[in-house]
């Protein structure tokens, strides 16, 4: 593999002073971001996966790099194996007298917290602002006179309600709240679905900026009052309108160092999950007006803008994608499918070595904790892998994985002293999977590429040889998984419940379709 050819797979970046939306093609759900001096930091939910909440940092809004991720493990041991759907929803990030903090909702435990001074460093691990269950989507915010508020949404999924917004007053730390608080917003006659509140203050002005409506039919809706307890003016400040873009959902609004006001939001997509896009904002009597085109106040998405004026020009780039596994850590594109152990794999000379974990007999691929797995980079692309069998064990089973609400994976396992090739499907919410045996792999080294055409289908290749690999297996629909969008990754386990061997790759490159 020509290490030169290997480019970044989605690039947001003109190069003339423009930039194209999405900004980024990839599953950053839930999007939040604060500014701090020159500096942008975006997160996102991660649910399952760890490590967990991914940082993001940008100096001009619109080439981002992954920098770390806010928790390296679930603080609960249930999530040492996958849940899906659970886990991290959608957190919020705020800088106040010289401490980044993030609220992480878990909706099954509870709102955390997770602070640090330096965003590339070590953050504290997370400790309870309210052990609760179903709320949601919170958002801390100090006031004028020092005094600390909590806003949160609610999911009904667990506590039989939503369309609902409250504010808790907490302690200026963060470290809980101070009494009950109140709601202070109901949604379900106009504003329907309403989550993900965050909380700002201009002019006098409390705004709550909330998505509406559902996240791929919806809208964004901007909430005011002169009281943070309300009431609250509504009003839909952006909407699909004439454009492509569906749903604008849930995002942040930053401002540049030179009074320049900009707002990120996702929309989902599908397969991919959701993708993040920037829109211009600008003000009028008080209310926001996000994106172009604006009728009665509400505009709608940009594809293609002048970029931020941030007062500098930045290096085109975007979150990595390939890997050569040259480092003495795994790249920040990867997670796995559950709280993860360093014994699952080895990094050195030039290599990821993954080490066969024991499974049940019966255990479903989706259901496996040590899928090593990234987030799709594109609506389209091309996988190759370079695969080494040589330490495989009795039992061992070791491939690429395309990981949705359908799977599917081609593996090889190893059976009475014999490498033989499989294709893997199933569908974590139907707890059915099927296997398919290919032939038998007479080489030790395999090839592997996984090809995604138009966010749809998903087909594999294997060879011997890099530039001799050849269909195989049948072509599958991919399908979103539980809030989150397809991944693609490796793994390998001991399906005799056994600790396995071992399989290591020489790289996990991504190409542009043909």
């Amino acid at each position: 593999m020509d290490k030169a050819k290997i480019k970044k797979m989605w690039i947001a970046d003109n190069g003339d002073g423009t930039y194209s939306n999405p900004i980024l093609y990839t599953d950053y759900s839930d999007p939040d971001a604060v500014r701090v001096g020159e500096d942008y930091f975006l997160i996102a939910s991660s649910f399952c996966n760890t490590p967990a909440v991914p940082l993001l940092h940008s100096r001009d809004l619109v080439n981002w790099k992954v920098i770390n991720y806010v928790m390296d493990r679930l603080p609960f041991d249930c999530y040492d194996k996958p849940r899906h759907g659970c886990g991290a929803w959608a957190p919020a990030i705020r800088y106040h007298e010289g401490v980044y903090y993030v609220f992480i909702p878990l909706p099954d435990e509870g709102i955390m917290m997770c602070k640090t001074t330096d965003p590339w460093g070590k953050w504290s691990e997370p400790s309870y602002v309210r052990r609760v269950v179903g709320w949601i989507d919170p958002c801390p915010f100090w006031d004028d006179d020092g005094k600390a508020y909590m806003v949160s949404a609610f999911a009904r999924s667990r506590i039989g309600f939503k369309s609902m917004l409250y504010m808790s007053p907490i302690e200026p730390d963060c470290s809980s709240v101070l009494d009950d608080g109140q709601f202070v917003y109901d949604g379900h006659a106009t504003q329907p679905t309403i989550e993900g509140p965050k909380l700002y203050k201009r002019n006098g002005y409390y705004y709550i900026f909330a998505p509406a409506g559902g996240v791929k039919p919806g809208w964004q809706t901007v909430l005011r009052s002169r009281s943070i307890y309300g009431p609250y003016e509504e009003k839909i400040v952006l909407a699909q309108g004439n454009s492509p873009v569906n749903g604008p959902h849930q995002g942040a609004w930053v401002d540049t160092p030179g009074g320049e006001d900009w707002f990120l939001h996702f929309q989902d997509v599908g397969n991919a999950g959701r993708i993040i896009h920037l829109q211009p904002m600008r003000w009028e009597n008080d209310w926001p007006v996000i994106g172009v085109n604006a009728v009665d106040g509400c505009g709608e998405p940009v594809l293609v803008h002048k970029k931020p004026d941030v007062g500098g020009v930045y290096p085109i780039d975007a979150p990595e994608d390939s890997d050569f596994f040259e480092g003495d850590s795994l790249g920040l594109q990867w997670q796995w499918n559950a709280n993860y152990k360093e014994a699952w794999y080895s990094l050195g000379e030039g290599r990821l070595t993954l080490y066969a974990q024991p499974v049940d007999k019966g255990t479903q691929l989706c259901n496996v904790g040590n899928l090593l797995l990234q987030k799709w980079p594109a609506p389209g692309f091309i996988i190759t892998a370079c695969l080494h069998l040589e330490n495989m064990a009795e039992g061992d089973t070791a491939g690429m994985v395309s990981l949705g609400g359908c799977y599917t994976a081609l593996a090889v396992k190893k059976e009475s002293g014999r490498l033989i090739l499989q294709q893997i499907a199933g569908s974590w919410g139907k707890g059915t999977e099927s296997r398919e045996d290919l032939g038998g792999v007479e080489q030790e080294t395999l090839y592997i590429r996984m090809r995604v055409e138009d966010s749809e289908t998903v087909s594999f290749e294997a060879g011997c040889e890099e530039d001799a690999v050849r269909p195989v297996g049948r072509v599958t629909k991919a399908t979103p998984g539980r809030w989150v969008g397809v991944k693609a990754g490796l793994y390998t386990v001991n399906e005799t419940n056994a600790q396995g061997g071992s399989v290591s790759a020489d790289y996990f490159v991504f190409e542009h379709v043909e």
